[in-house]
């Protein structure tokens, strides 16, 4: 027996991958992944370029649209690729909502969408501390140059730029409301699912040659770049709450949890909604039409054998 062959023996054992727990570890890891990159690339952007010296000053962070093309490119890959890894497990829903969503639908079985969302929580949160553990001299060197004080909320020292790397915050602008914050969660992951159904729909126009992840990512990237200023473009409680826990912990206190003016709940609760709103769209307005046409297009086509 080849090295190979022995591998293939071990991880196709029946009773270890072919059940809820196969599925689950693929959905930690495909989520770790999503985080990873998601959070790997604003560590870049906040913290690592300017401490590198590869920035104009050590503080330089968001100083043109560049920086929010560089985060929405590499949240766009890091959900391509979390898709690739997990994608022939479960799908790759890497998302609470995205799991709401399908078994809504009737898609997915209600029995499970609770260990999905553990396992999804759970990579996340290792998928930030592998940022942290990898850009921890940056982040602190970061800190130090711009006198940030780790876990201060307010006035100079404030640890939100810092804390961004992991999860997100809403806008100034809305001045302690979170209505608008909330309402933005439900737009963006509405939009999030509407495109994840169609995508995966064979009777809509989805992907072929496996490029369904591309465009997954391809999704997120409008979204990033459409709605993203609001709130960070959360539309996934896994990818907020998994690494707002692990800011928590690693220091940021009240700046992670509750987080601003208590926002902790708001990418959670907004992105399920519109999980839960999409699919009933999809479902009702786009999906029963394309069952309807089909149905038109067997039977035009049965008659037509039956007149030859």
């Amino acid at each position: 027996m080849t090295a190979s062959t022995a591998q293939a023996g071990l991880f196709t054992k029946r009773g270890w991958g072919d059940n809820i727990w196969g599925e689950a570890v693929a959905e930690f890891l495909g989520t770790a992944v999503l985080i990873a990159f998601g959070d790997g690339v604003v560590a870049m952007a906040v913290a690592a370029l300017n401490s590198s010296g590869r920035a104009a000053t050590p503080t330089t962070i968001f100083q043109a649209s560049g920086d929010w093309l560089l985060i929405a490119w590499g949240w766009a890959l890091a959900v391509a690729m979390a898709v690739y890894v997990a994608g022939g497990v479960t799908g790759a829903h890497i998302n609470p909502a995205v799991t709401l969503g399908f078994a809504v639908r009737g898609d997915f079985p209600w029995r499970k969408v609770i260990p999905y969302w553990i396992a999804q929580v759970a990579g996340a949160f290792v998928g930030a501390w592998i940022v942290f553990w990898d850009y921890g001299d940056a982040i602190g060197a970061y800190e130090k140059a711009a006198g940030i004080v780790r876990g201060t909320l307010g006035g100079a020292a404030d640890s939100t730029a810092s804390y961004s790397i992991f999860a997100t915050f809403p806008a100034g602008y809305y001045h302690g409301s979170l209505v608008g914050p909330f309402i933005d969660q439900v737009i963006g992951t509405f939009f999030l699912l509407l495109f994840v159904f169609a995508i995966s729909d064979r009777l809509n126009l989805s992907p072929l040659a496996n490029l369904g992840p591309f465009v997954v990512g391809l999704a997120v990237f409008a979204i990033g770049m459409s709605f993203g200023a609001n709130a960070g473009y959360a539309i996934n409680p896994a990818r907020d709450f998994g690494p707002r826990l692990f800011a928590f912990l690693a220091g940021w206190g009240q700046v992670a949890l509750p987080g601003i003016d208590g926002y902790f709940w708001v990418p959670i609760v907004g992105p399920l909604v519109g999980a839960v709103l999409a699919a009933f769209a999809y479902h009702h307005l786009i999906y029963r039409v394309l069952v309807a046409r089909k149905a038109h297009s067997e039977e035009v086509d049965a008659s037509r054998v039956i007149e030859s």
